[in-house]
């Protein structure tokens, strides 16, 4: 008995180097996608953090002159919140610490928070983030005078 060509198809298993390729490349696009929306949230997230450690900031610098009578110095600087200055005319009158000492002074982009006393537009104080840019007086500054970031 003769087999009959037509009725013999080749065994095929696995797939073909063409189709493992189109799956990479879907697989490699929606990673894309997702990398380039993570960056954005974080970007965010950084905004975000920097602003509300600058409030928090300010609220622990009206504590400060809630006891103290005044807020630090711009020598003190934000360290007056950590540690009584030395120089206090009234070192009973400080009750912090105010901040823990392990709390940073770096910002999410690794810059100091600044801090002047008086402060920006007649405030007793400002304290800021130079903002993803590092620079001074820039769009992107993130400071206790601002509403919203």
């Amino acid at each position: 008995m003769q087999k009959n060509r037509r009725n013999q198809r080749p065994h095929r298993s696995g797939f073909t180097l063409v189709e493992i390729m189109i799956v990479l490349i879907i697989i490699a696009m929606i990673a894309g996608f997702g990398v380039v929306a993570l960056q954005g949230r974080m970007a965010k997230g950084r905004v975000l953090t920097a602003y509300s450690y600058v409030k928090m900031l300010k609220r622990q610098i009206d504590n400060y002159e809630l006891d103290v009578g005044r807020p630090p110095t711009t020598e003190q600087g934000l360290a007056a919140l950590v540690t009584c200055p030395s120089d206090l005319a009234n070192p009973g009158a400080w009750a912090g610490p105010y901040l823990e000492p392990t709390a940073s002074d770096l910002d999410p982009w690794g810059n100091r928070y600044q801090y002047v006393c008086p402060g920006k537009d007649n405030a007793a104080f400002s304290v800021w983030s130079y903002g993803p840019d590092g620079i001074d007086g820039t769009d992107d500054d993130i400071g206790s005078w601002q509403s919203s970031p």
